[in-house]
């Protein structure tokens, strides 16, 4: 179940009452989506030189980032041919969001894209600038990496690692990794020591995300380290070093980084390209 939760400046949001997360907190669905996924996906230049662009947006919900996808999309000077896949275990939040569409605001100008998501679970769009969007939705388990076109961006918004933690353990993220054979940009809401070192353990460079709301930067992986702009360095590896909550996701509980894993990510190529 959902209930609409009012933000500052007039704004509104969806709160799951089923585990307390509410989506999009503090600054709105609109400027969180962009300045932690759409943002870093780069989509001027990529898109640009690309002829077709794929994208996986792993945690439908309220199809906020999907609609801020759909807004960078059309804002773009040029056309483009691009694939959005949609992953999510439940269409409720999205069709909690057609019915509340006044108060939320932001589906109002793609109530008609959202809603054949929502029923045919598919849908095409071409923009004024004559880019082309093929929109499909795939219900299910996304730890099972259902067969789907590789993507060039993946827009990472599942629940927290705390509600849901098969999809932020070392295990999931190595299985992953092992897809991602083209360069690929990965954006996360998450600042934290364990998530990172749990993405560079699997494979991925890391580098740190936009602001937004109450967090002074988010996450941003990769598998070609050209695609981030700012790479986590030396210093904070040192403090990877110092922390008492680094270790990766998905086995022992909380604490330090063991002297193991610490080997290993001393000798990923992220830090030892820097020495």
């Amino acid at each position: 179940m959902f209930e609409l939760v009012s933000l500052p400046g007039g704004l509104h949001t969806l709160r799951d009452l089923d585990t307390g997360e509410t989506f999009h907190p503090v600054v709105g669905p609109m400027a969180e989506a962009g300045a932690i996924h759409i943002g870093p996906l780069q989509l001027d230049s990529r898109l640009r030189n690309q002829h077709e662009f794929t994208i996986w947006d792993v945690g439908l919900g309220a199809a906020a980032n999907a609609v801020a996808l759909l807004e960078k999309l059309a804002s773009l000077p040029f056309p483009f041919r691009c694939n959005l896949t949609s992953f999510d275990r439940t269409l409720e939040p999205l069709q909690f969001a057609l019915l509340h569409a006044a108060r939320l605001e932001y589906p109002l100008p793609w109530m008609d894209a959202l809603a054949a998501v929502a029923g045919a679970g598919n849908t095409q769009i071409t923009f004024p600038n004559g880019g082309h969007l093929q929109w499909d939705f795939w219900l299910g388990d996304f730890t099972k990496l259902p067969a789907a076109a590789v993507p060039d961006g993946i827009i990472y918004d599942p629940y927290s690692p705390v509600k849901n933690p098969e999809m932020w353990s070392l295990a999931h993220f190595l299985r992953l990794r092992e897809r991602l054979t083209s360069p690929t940009v990965l954006t996360s809401y998450s600042r934290s020591t364990a998530v990172r070192v749990t993405l560079l353990l699997a494979g991925f460079h890391v580098g740190i995300g936009g602001a937004t709301g109450e967090k002074d930067q988010t996450t941003v992986a990769a598998t070609d380290p050209t695609l981030l702009e700012n790479p986590l360095d030396e210093k904070w590896l040192d403090r990877v070093r110092k922390s008492t909550s680094a270790r990766p996701l998905g086995g022992d509980p909380k604490g330090p980084i063991s002297d193991d894993d610490l080997r290993r990510l001393e000798a990923h190529p992220q830090f030892t390209g820097s020495r």
